[in-house]
């Protein structure tokens, strides 16, 4: 992959971002996924779903366009420090809301409980099912249940926000430091400036195409 030579740092920077976007296209495939499957049951999808798809969505996309502007050596590495800090603040809200219920669920004792607590556990949840009916919206911390699969999925989706936490805090430094080996790096875009052979030969040009114009 080319960019600019920032040694240990750069490379570093690029690695990280393309571990951001493969977690982040994992993490927007499982959500998508569960979301499109309360649609299809005529259900309004989770609130902590709706949430984590936005974030995500939007940390993917910051994460390929700060790499492309960084393998084209005009990223703005000041912003883009103040933008991982924000995006660490926001995966924190995430991994915070969708991991508070998951962390009291044992997904490898999901359908294998007793009978009598099986009807404990269907009458709790049909009990949750009508109280929540006439707002027609999913019960998150219910919905995490259902099935191991869904368990799984759910955990592994918080599994890859607390990495892709640690993975900004990291680029925080990095980048931090490529500001300062970059202290130019804070413009936005450099000024295109044309060869100096081209330019002296143009004004050659122009120079003898005035003379021959004043004979």
């Amino acid at each position: 992959m080319a960019g600019p030579d920032y040694g240990a740092l750069g490379g570093t920077f690029k690695i990280a971002r393309v571990l951001q976007v493969v977690s982040l296209l994992a993490c927007i495939g499982m959500a998508s996924n569960f979301i499109s499957q309360m649609i299809e049951n005529n259900d309004a999808p989770s609130k902590e779903l709706i949430g984590t798809l936005s974030v995500t969505c939007i940390a993917i996309l910051y994460c390929v366009i700060t790499l492309i502007l960084h393998i084209d050596n005009i990223l703005p590495y000041l912003v883009n420090t103040a933008m991982d800090g924000l995006m660490l603040i926001a995966l924190t809200v995430v991994a915070v809301i969708i991991g508070k219920p998951l962390s009291y669920l044992n997904c490898k004792v999901i359908g294998s409980a007793s009978v009598s607590q099986s009807a404990y556990q269907l009458s709790a949840e049909l009990k949750n099912t009508i109280q929540n009916q006439s707002a027609g919206d999913i019960q998150y911390s219910n919905w995490i249940g259902a099935n191991k699969s869904t368990c799984y999925e759910m955990k592994a989706i918080w599994g890859l926000g607390i990495a892709l936490w640690w993975v900004f805090r990291s680029l925080l430094d990095d980048s931090g430091c490529l500001a300062n080996q970059a202290p130019a790096s804070f413009l936005l875009s450099r000024p295109c400036v044309a060869p100096a052979s081209g330019a002296v030969a143009n004004l050659s040009h122009l120079k003898t195409w005035l003379e021959r114009a004043s004979l």
